[in-house]
Protein backbone atom coordinates (compact mmCIF):
# COMPACT_ATOMS: atom_id res chain seq x y z
CA UNK A 1 0.00 0.00 0.00
CA UNK A 2 2.55 2.79 -1.45
CA UNK A 3 -0.01 5.48 -1.53
CA UNK A 4 -1.09 4.86 1.77
CA UNK A 5 -4.87 4.72 0.08
CA UNK A 6 -6.59 1.60 2.11
CA UNK A 7 -8.08 3.25 5.12
CA UNK A 8 -8.19 0.27 7.17
CA UNK A 9 -4.48 -0.27 7.23
CA UNK A 10 -3.18 -0.84 10.24
CA UNK A 11 -3.56 -2.27 13.48
CA UNK A 12 -6.31 -0.83 15.74
CA UNK A 13 -5.11 0.91 18.83
CA UNK A 14 -6.61 2.67 21.68
CA UNK A 15 -5.91 6.54 22.06
CA UNK A 16 -3.81 8.11 24.64
CA UNK A 17 -5.35 10.68 26.84
CA UNK A 18 -3.69 13.46 24.94
CA UNK A 19 -5.32 12.49 21.71
CA UNK A 20 -8.73 11.91 23.37
CA UNK A 21 -8.73 14.92 24.76
CA UNK A 22 -7.81 16.65 21.68
CA UNK A 23 -10.46 14.76 19.47
CA UNK A 24 -13.17 16.11 21.40
CA UNK A 25 -11.77 19.71 21.60
CA UNK A 26 -11.59 19.50 17.65
CA UNK A 27 -14.97 17.87 17.19
CA UNK A 28 -16.32 20.34 19.23
CA UNK A 29 -14.88 23.08 17.26
CA UNK A 30 -12.90 24.45 20.59
CA UNK A 31 -9.47 23.57 19.69
CA UNK A 32 -7.16 26.08 19.73
CA UNK A 33 -4.83 25.63 16.65
CA UNK A 34 -2.37 27.83 17.67
CA UNK A 35 1.27 26.40 17.28
CA UNK A 36 4.32 27.38 20.37
CA UNK A 37 4.12 29.59 23.07
CA UNK A 38 4.18 29.07 26.80
CA UNK A 39 2.64 26.22 28.54
CA UNK A 40 -1.23 26.62 30.03
CA UNK A 41 -3.37 25.45 32.84
CA UNK A 42 -6.26 23.58 32.02
CA UNK A 43 -9.42 22.53 34.40
CA UNK A 44 -7.73 20.22 36.89
CA UNK A 45 -9.03 19.66 40.55
CA UNK A 46 -9.15 22.05 43.19
CA UNK A 47 -6.46 22.36 45.45
CA UNK A 48 -4.04 19.52 44.03
CA UNK A 49 -1.48 21.36 43.66
CA UNK A 50 -1.32 21.94 47.76
CA UNK A 51 0.38 18.79 48.16
CA UNK A 52 3.32 20.28 47.62
CA UNK A 53 2.33 23.59 49.39
CA UNK A 54 1.94 25.36 45.79
CA UNK A 55 -0.87 27.07 44.01
CA UNK A 56 -2.88 26.29 40.83
CA UNK A 57 -4.45 29.20 38.54
CA UNK A 58 -6.37 27.66 35.86
CA UNK A 59 -6.34 30.03 32.88
CA UNK A 60 -9.02 31.55 31.03
CA UNK A 61 -10.70 31.63 27.64
CA UNK A 62 -8.27 30.11 24.92
CA UNK A 63 -6.18 29.09 26.85
CA UNK A 64 -8.08 26.26 27.96
CA UNK A 65 -8.41 24.56 24.87
CA UNK A 66 -4.90 24.51 23.47
CA UNK A 67 -3.97 21.17 22.43
CA UNK A 68 -2.95 18.76 25.25
CA UNK A 69 0.96 18.81 24.70
CA UNK A 70 1.10 22.48 26.22
CA UNK A 71 -0.34 21.78 29.01
CA UNK A 72 1.81 22.37 32.03
CA UNK A 73 3.34 19.20 33.93
CA UNK A 74 4.39 19.18 37.19
CA UNK A 75 6.23 15.62 37.56
CA UNK A 76 5.67 15.36 41.28
CA UNK A 77 1.66 16.76 40.91
CA UNK A 78 1.16 15.31 37.10
CA UNK A 79 -2.24 16.71 35.34
CA UNK A 80 -4.73 14.38 36.51
CA UNK A 81 -6.64 14.38 33.09
CA UNK A 82 -3.74 13.11 31.18
CA UNK A 83 -2.03 11.21 34.29
CA UNK A 84 -4.78 8.66 34.34
CA UNK A 85 -4.72 7.21 30.67
CA UNK A 86 -0.95 5.80 31.88
CA UNK A 87 0.82 8.72 30.85
CA UNK A 88 5.07 7.35 31.74
CA UNK A 89 6.55 9.76 34.33
CA UNK A 90 8.84 12.56 33.00
CA UNK A 91 11.50 11.41 35.67
CA UNK A 92 13.01 9.12 32.95
CA UNK A 93 13.16 8.20 29.26
CA UNK A 94 10.47 5.76 27.97
CA UNK A 95 10.56 3.72 24.91
CA UNK A 96 7.17 2.16 24.73
CA UNK A 97 3.95 3.65 26.06
CA UNK A 98 1.73 1.36 27.87
CA UNK A 99 -1.48 1.41 26.80
CA UNK A 100 -4.59 0.17 29.27
CA UNK A 101 -8.01 0.48 30.09
CA UNK A 102 -9.12 1.21 33.75
CA UNK A 103 -12.31 2.07 35.49
CA UNK A 104 -10.42 5.31 36.56
CA UNK A 105 -10.02 6.47 32.60
CA UNK A 106 -13.93 6.19 32.50
CA UNK A 107 -14.24 7.96 35.19
CA UNK A 108 -12.07 10.81 33.80
CA UNK A 109 -14.06 10.84 30.97
CA UNK A 110 -17.73 10.74 32.17
CA UNK A 111 -17.05 13.34 34.74
CA UNK A 112 -13.40 15.58 33.77
CA UNK A 113 -15.00 19.14 32.73
CA UNK A 114 -13.00 19.28 29.91
CA UNK A 115 -15.47 16.44 27.83
CA UNK A 116 -18.23 17.56 30.11
CA UNK A 117 -18.14 20.85 28.13
CA UNK A 118 -17.44 19.46 24.96
CA UNK A 119 -20.60 17.44 24.97
CA UNK A 120 -22.11 20.69 25.90
CA UNK A 121 -20.86 22.41 22.94
CA UNK A 122 -21.94 19.15 20.85
CA UNK A 123 -25.22 19.11 22.24
CA UNK A 124 -25.35 22.56 21.50
CA UNK A 125 -24.46 22.49 17.85
CA UNK A 126 -27.05 19.77 17.53
CA UNK A 127 -30.15 22.30 17.65
CA UNK A 128 -28.79 23.32 13.85
CA UNK A 129 -29.96 20.36 12.39
CA UNK A 130 -33.93 20.44 12.13
CA UNK A 131 -33.63 16.49 11.89
CA UNK A 132 -31.87 15.09 14.72
CA UNK A 133 -30.88 12.27 12.91
CA UNK A 134 -28.86 14.15 11.31
CA UNK A 135 -27.47 16.18 13.96
CA UNK A 136 -26.60 12.69 15.55
CA UNK A 137 -25.03 11.44 12.80
CA UNK A 138 -22.98 14.42 11.77
CA UNK A 139 -21.44 14.65 15.50
CA UNK A 140 -20.82 10.56 15.18
CA UNK A 141 -18.46 11.27 12.11
CA UNK A 142 -16.60 13.76 13.97
CA UNK A 143 -16.07 12.00 16.65
CA UNK A 144 -15.23 8.59 15.22
CA UNK A 145 -14.82 9.10 11.56
CA UNK A 146 -16.84 7.27 10.20
CA UNK A 147 -20.96 7.04 9.38
CA UNK A 148 -23.05 6.08 12.22
CA UNK A 149 -24.82 2.45 11.61
CA UNK A 150 -28.55 2.27 11.98
CA UNK A 151 -28.73 0.04 14.95
CA UNK A 152 -26.28 2.93 16.80
CA UNK A 153 -28.23 5.75 15.27
CA UNK A 154 -32.08 4.36 16.70
CA UNK A 155 -30.26 3.63 20.37
CA UNK A 156 -29.19 7.47 20.49
CA UNK A 157 -32.31 8.57 19.84
CA UNK A 158 -34.01 6.80 21.92
CA UNK A 159 -31.51 7.59 24.42
CA UNK A 160 -32.06 11.78 23.44
CA UNK A 161 -36.06 11.32 23.82
CA UNK A 162 -35.74 9.73 27.36
CA UNK A 163 -33.23 12.32 28.49
CA UNK A 164 -35.38 14.84 27.29
CA UNK A 165 -38.46 13.89 29.42
CA UNK A 166 -36.30 13.69 32.10
CA UNK A 167 -34.89 17.00 31.98
CA UNK A 168 -38.09 18.70 30.92
CA UNK A 169 -39.51 17.38 34.06
CA UNK A 170 -36.71 17.73 36.31
CA UNK A 171 -34.80 21.14 35.06
CA UNK A 172 -32.20 21.32 38.29
CA UNK A 173 -30.97 17.78 36.58
CA UNK A 174 -29.62 19.98 33.85
CA UNK A 175 -27.69 22.02 36.11
CA UNK A 176 -23.99 19.96 36.11
CA UNK A 177 -24.34 19.49 32.37
CA UNK A 178 -24.87 23.05 31.40
CA UNK A 179 -22.78 25.15 34.05
CA UNK A 180 -19.26 22.75 33.46
CA UNK A 181 -16.70 24.82 32.39
CA UNK A 182 -16.82 28.47 31.10
CA UNK A 183 -19.14 27.99 27.63
CA UNK A 184 -22.42 29.24 27.90
CA UNK A 185 -25.59 28.55 26.12
CA UNK A 186 -27.54 31.28 25.15
CA UNK A 187 -31.03 31.63 27.40
CA UNK A 188 -33.08 31.36 24.17
CA UNK A 189 -32.11 27.64 23.60
CA UNK A 190 -34.06 24.46 25.17
CA UNK A 191 -31.64 23.63 28.15
CA UNK A 192 -33.75 20.62 28.68
CA UNK A 193 -32.68 19.74 24.82
CA UNK A 194 -28.96 20.87 24.91
CA UNK A 195 -28.57 18.19 28.13
CA UNK A 196 -29.98 15.67 26.62
CA UNK A 197 -28.08 16.55 23.43
CA UNK A 198 -25.15 16.58 25.45
CA UNK A 199 -25.29 13.04 27.31
CA UNK A 200 -25.89 11.76 23.58
CA UNK A 201 -22.80 13.41 22.91
CA UNK A 202 -21.23 12.30 25.91
CA UNK A 203 -22.14 8.47 25.22
CA UNK A 204 -20.23 8.42 21.84
CA UNK A 205 -17.40 10.04 23.28
CA UNK A 206 -17.49 6.49 25.62
CA UNK A 207 -18.21 4.25 23.14
CA UNK A 208 -15.57 2.01 21.61
CA UNK A 209 -15.49 3.82 17.95
CA UNK A 210 -14.17 7.03 19.58
CA UNK A 211 -11.89 5.37 22.24
CA UNK A 212 -10.41 2.99 19.49
CA UNK A 213 -8.66 4.20 16.68
CA UNK A 214 -9.24 1.46 13.58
Amino acid sequence: DKMNRFLARGPSKRLSGEMLRNNVLAASGLLNRSIGGKSVKPYQPEGLWKINGASYQEDKGEKLYRRSMYILWKRSVPHPTIATFDTPGRSFCSVRRQGTNTPLQALVMMNDPTYIEASRVLGYNMLSFSDPKAGISDIFKRLTGRSIKKEELNLLLALRLEEYKKFKSSKHKTKGWLNTGEFRISNKNSKAMVAANAIVASTIINSDATITKR
